[in-house]
């Protein structure tokens, strides 16, 4: 506790650009995951699980900077899972058993399966989560705002896709948003500067803060003359507004115990709990490499959190919950020294929708859009592409193809396309072989190295194969520490068989083989 104590400036702080980043992405993901043809939207649950994700997860959490809420990535999960149960009620109770299940996979251990991803795949999807992120906010900055905050999708539920919303958004670009819009990203983009970070106007109000006042400032000032560039209301952040507890209660949903012996219930939880679970492990994996203190979170502890955050989400009428790495990537560059600040920024979300829903509608989406772009553009850059390109091929491939993957695909497939082929580079290194080939006056001696597996053997099996006949051979195993069944079958018939039919002559040194 005295740790938080000492950096609650810093927390608290951070928590208000979080606060600001997640405040539009709940209200678009709870509006896009409750929009089913048949049923009423319900975009407060997009507000409940923002919520739960801050005070809940975030107090039982380990992670220094992570935060969580409601995920885009599982928008269409929640959309079909509506649909296939034929209530949102039975959807609640399914997000409930969801919960249950994440916490039996952190008994599991399951949360090991975060320290198998490759580098370049990691660093791949934290590029193309910015891409993605900059070309969705492109529209939202000049006024095109047919899509929900938060899409992340490249095909859309309109027939659109990413590239074409850009050209619609040029087609339909408002004058007046447009300028608001890009006035706060030159705004971002100044504050951002090193000699102003350190002003004293930022000490206590943090510059993305300003960014927004200014914004919202303008078009007050806009609307107030009755100028024809003010933005109308629906460009605006839209917020329910409920005059007392009563009027809200009544926008809160409860899961329905009556579907708890239908199958189907059953299957969409484990399904969400599986998604849910890769999305925060990645999410987990990526932030604690990007933090500079270098934390390392405990991923079954993180299961853990988001299983108690998911069955209280259920059980509150929220939707699932996972660790998201844009709003935790703002809370690393807000400058977040722990956790606290994930809670903090779940009680701005109590206050937005209990007190404040009036003064926060005033907020143009243009001027959150700036914000989210700068957050983009910190996820992705030139010089992160640099870097993976001067590493090699094998390392700048797996790292381009997961981020084509996920900008034609979604966060998911992309990155099991990216493992796919980092894989098979670990394959082909191998394939090299853990082993040299020295040639000398006494013949050839091949040495195996310290950890030998049946990923080496068709490179071992090259090399034997392309003895020649009357040759003397020494294969050395003197040095290995692990030599697989499969290698040591190898050998064992190489020796006792094999070479006699090419009258080989061969030497063993090492460890006894068991054939």
């Amino acid at each position: 506790m005295k740790k938080f104590l000492v950096s609650w400036r810093a927390d608290f702080s951070s928590s208000i650009v979080v606060f600001f980043v997640a405040l539009p992405l709940c209200l678009g993901i709870g509006l896009a995951s409750t929009t089913v043809e048949g049923f009423s939207s319900i975009p407060i649950s997009g507000l409940i699980s923002g919520i739960i994700g801050g005070l809940v997860v975030g107090l039982v959490s380990n992670s220094r900077v992570g935060v969580s809420g409601p995920a885009a990535g599982l928008i269409t999960v929640v959309i079909a899972s509506i649909s296939t149960l034929g209530s949102f009620n039975a959807f609640l109770l399914a997000l409930v058993i969801a919960g249950l299940f994440q916490l039996a996979f952190a008994l599991l251990r399951a949360g090991i399966i975060a320290n198998y991803l490759p580098s370049g795949v990691i660093k791949g999807m934290l590029a193309a989560i910015g891409i993605t992120l900059i070309l969705k906010e492109i529209p939202h900055l000049v006024g095109y705002d047919k899509d929900y905050v938060g899409d992340e999708s490249f095909f859309q539920q309109d027939g659109h896709n990413t590239i074409s919303e850009l050209l619609y958004a040029a087609k339909s670009l408002d004058p007046g948003i447009a300028m608001i819009g890009l006035i706060s990203l030159a705004l971002v983009i100044l504050f951002d500067q090193p000699v102003l970070k350190k002003s004293v106007i930022f000490k206590y109000i943090p510059s993305m803060l300003w960014v927004i006042i200014f914004g919202t400032l303008i078009n007050v000032l806009l609307t107030a003359s009755g100028h024809d560039l003010h933005i109308a209301k629906e460009h605006l952040v839209q917020i329910p507004q409920f005059n007392s507890f009563e009027s809200l209660k009544l926008q809160l949903n409860f899961p329905d115990f009556s579907f708890i012996t239908d199958p189907k219930v059953y299957t969409v939880a484990l399904t969400i709990a599986v998604i849910a679970s890769l999305e925060t492990l990645l999410s987990v994996e990526a932030i604690d490499r990007m933090d500079p203190e270098k934390a390392i979170t405990n991923p079954n502890r993180e299961l853990v959190a988001q299983g108690i955050g998911n069955a209280i989400a259920g059980f509150l009428g929220g939707i699932p919950v996972t660790q998201v790495i844009v709003r935790s990537n703002a809370n690393l560059n807000g400058g977040a020294k722990s956790k606290m600040s994930a809670v903090y920024h779940g009680l701005w979300l109590v206050v937005a929708l209990v007190l404040i829903a009036p003064i926060l509608n005033l907020i143009p989406l243009a001027t959150l859009a700036a914000i989210l772009i700068s957050i983009g553009y910190k996820l992705t850059n030139i010089t992160l592409i640099k870097a993976q390109f001067s590493k090699g091929w094998d390392q700048f491939i797996p790292f381009i193809s997961t981020i084509v993957a996920i900008l034609f695909t979604d966060l998911l497939k992309g990155i099991g396309i990216g493992l796919v082929i980092a894989i098979f580079y670990i394959i082909k290194r191998n394939f090299k072989g853990n082993h040299h080939v020295v040639n000398s006056d006494k013949g050839v001696e091949l040495i195996l190295g310290e950890n030998v597996n049946f990923l080496n053997i068709a490179s071992i099996k090259t090399t034997l194969m392309n003895l020649p006949e009357g040759s003397q051979v020494t294969i050395n195993s003197a040095n290995s520490k692990s030599l697989d069944y499969d290698i040591q079958e190898l050998l064992a018939d190489f020796i006792s068989i094999t070479s006699k039919s090419k009258n080989i002559t061969v030497h063993y040194i090492g460890q006894e083989l068991k054939n």
